[in-house]
């Protein structure tokens, strides 16, 4: 979201130099930036110790591709917090270790997906919540022709999930940027 207005008073805003952000939209009467406002969603590959993960089928996002467990970080939530929500709401699975993953920009809703791998105890049955038509456990290595094609979040967090897996210099989650 790009604001015009100040959300706080209604004022137009302008603009103004702030260092290396550059211009940004500024309100005068309030005295603040206006920066632009995004949501913050988590997405989570969910595995079991026996190299299956969990896949889901939500009619509401895909009749095609299968899903992972995501949803959106509410205010006062951290990412972490909310992927063991999300799993327990949509699956009642509890957690028992969380690993971050990675971020991607998801342009085509301007989101922000925070990634988890979230390693649960399969012998606890699952019990789906209403956003979720049904389930299913697979071995990792099948999850790729089974979710969003490569490209999308999903397939690149099982990558990534199947990455970690092939040696210990890979998937630690931190990415050299220099």
């Amino acid at each position: 979201m790009r604001f015009r207005h100040c959300p706080d008073c209604g004022q137009i805003l302008g603009s103004r130099v702030l260092g290396d952000e550059g211009a940004v939209p500024w309100c005068e009467k309030c005295g603040r930036p206006w920066f632009p406002m995004f949501s913050c969603c988590v997405i989570c590959l969910v595995h079991s110790a026996d190299g299956q993960v969990l896949l889901l089928n939500q009619n509401y996002i895909s009749t095609q591709y299968m899903n992972l467990v995501s949803g959106y970080v509410t205010p006062g939530e951290s990412a972490e917090e909310c992927a063991v929500r999300e799993i327990k709401e949509e699956t009642g699975l509890d957690v028992v270790e969380l690993k971050p993953a990675r971020t991607w920009w998801f342009a085509r809703k301007d989101m922000l997906m925070i990634g988890f791998t979230a390693l649960v105890d399969r012998a606890v049955s699952v019990t789906l919540s209403g956003e979720v038509d049904d389930c299913r456990w697979v071995a990792a290595e099948d999850a790729p022709g089974l979710v969003h094609p490569e490209g999308s979040v999903s397939h690149s967090l099982v990558d990534f999930f199947l990455d970690a897996r092939s040696g210990p210099h890979r998937g630690e989650g931190v990415e050299d940027v220099r």
